[in-house]
């Protein structure tokens, strides 16, 4: 016997029984985001390595311990994409599609880092993104989390996440905050563990975004980013502020919010949950003006955010949301002939009425095998053809769910007016 080959840690298939809450959120998804004016843009699970090293950052944990990295034939580095947002970007460059220009652009697809699996994290994950371009001031930061909050009011999850804000600043500004965090952990350096160590000369600011229990005391004590925003930026997270209070959006501004790519500035923000440990962040997003440029294009403002599907399901399977997949009737052919002439008008059944979910039984087995996958379907409705029937143009109907199993024999060409009805 061959032995059996499995999926690749981290990367999951995910089964029918699945797919249909899936299907349910990313149809909800693109509904909600298409009556903000966004559109969808597409982009491909492969792009030149150094895409990354210049937008994320040399010195993140992206780029230097989780992307999937190879070279091909050509002997080109090429990287299977981690994350969305410097995708959109090199297509906007790239397409024309940025300069002088405002687009809201969404899209939807897998990402890939290798990192050790847990709960609602793995190696192969699915994010939903949405990028704004062209616009600077705090209005469309407001928008973007509008649209966030009316997502979580549409899949009933508003009480079960929590806004946390914060602004970085302007770069010159995150600068002069970055040395004062050198110079504040540079005297502890004794008392942080090997990643803080790590990050003091190279991403200091990410030391902020610690979980390590023991580190808490000593980063709450730390330098405040808000002490050495510019005025500029001040005004605009004040102006956001109270964008965010005259819609009703509940929020708590976390100083050490941070994020943890190098591109972010001014207006960041999560939405988190209590119920995944550390990694408790199912949306996540902010401002990246400069990131255009530094890709090449010309200088552009942009704001975006990411939305982890995975945590999102495991969300929605614990408030126990229900999403239907039973089709609404099951036909049973009962015989050569009644197959033959039951695929037939199933198909005709298709054409007269769009929406309707029918089922087919075609396994030729027997009568009662068939009532029985009947039931185990969740229809509500059995169509059943037999040799009786066809010799008389008539159809059996047997209601499965309601009016107490009751079944009745109905003319062929009553048949459609019926399931109208019924519908």
């Amino acid at each position: 016997m061959s032995t059996k080959i499995e999926a690749v840690r981290g990367m999951n298939d995910i089964l029918p029984e699945q797919t249909v809450l899936w299907q349910h959120v990313e149809q909800l998804l693109r509904k909600v985001v298409t009556r903000y004016g966004y559109q969808e843009i597409r982009m491909p699970v492969l792009e030149k390595t150094d895409l990354f090293h210049r937008s994320i950052g040399e010195v993140t944990d992206i780029v230097e311990k989780e992307m999937y990295t190879f070279l091909d034939r050509n002997n080109e580095s090429l990287t299977l994409r981690p994350e969305g947002t410097a995708c959109c970007v090199r297509a906007g460059i790239e397409h024309g599609l940025l300069y002088n220009q405002i687009q809201r652009l969404y899209y939807m697809g897998p990402m890939f880092r290798h990192e050790r699996p847990q709960k609602g994290r793995y190696r192969q994950f699915y994010q939903f993104g949405l990028e704004a371009f062209g616009m600077h001031g705090p209005d469309i930061d407001a928008e973007i989390i509008f649209i966030t909050a009316r997502l979580w009011h549409e899949l009933g999850l508003t009480n079960r996440l929590q806004l946390h804000i914060n602004s970085l600043g302007s770069n010159v500004a995150r600068q002069q905050y970055r040395q004062a965090l050198v110079d504040y952990f540079s005297q502890y350096q004794a008392e942080l563990d090997e990643d803080s160590q790590r990050r003091l000369k190279s991403n200091p600011l990410r030391i902020l975004d610690s979980k390590n229990p023991h580190l808490q005391d000593l980063i709450a004590r730390a330098p405040q980013l808000m002490n050495y925003l510019d005025e500029e930026s001040q005004q605009h997270f004040t102006q956001l502020k109270g964008l965010l209070d005259k819609a009703g959006i509940v929020y708590r501004v976390n100083p050490r919010l941070v994020r943890g790519l190098d591109y972010y500035n001014r207006t960041v923000f999560e939405w988190v949950m209590g119920e995944m440990g550390a990694q408790n962040t199912v949306c996540a997003g902010g401002r990246y003006d400069g990131l255009v440029e530094q890709l090449g294009g010309q200088a552009t403002p942009a704001i975006g955010f990411a939305l982890g599907l995975e945590r999102l399901i495991i969300l929605l399977q614990e408030i126990q949301l229900k999403v239907g997949q039973e089709p609404e009737v099951y036909f049973i052919m009962a015989g050569t002939e009644a197959r033959l002439e039951g695929l037939a008008l199933a198909e005709q059944l298709r054409t007269e009425l769009p929406l309707l979910t029918l089922l087919c039984d075609c396994t030729g087995g027997s009568f009662k095998n068939q009532i029985k996958r009947a039931d185990k379907s969740g229809a509500r409705l059995a169509l059943i053809l037999g040799e009786n029937e066809i010799n008389n143009k008539q159809i059996a109907v047997k209601y499965l769910r309601e009016n107490e199993g009751r079944q009745e024999i109905l003319p062929l060409k009553a048949l459609i007016k019926f399931l109208t009805d019924f519908l």
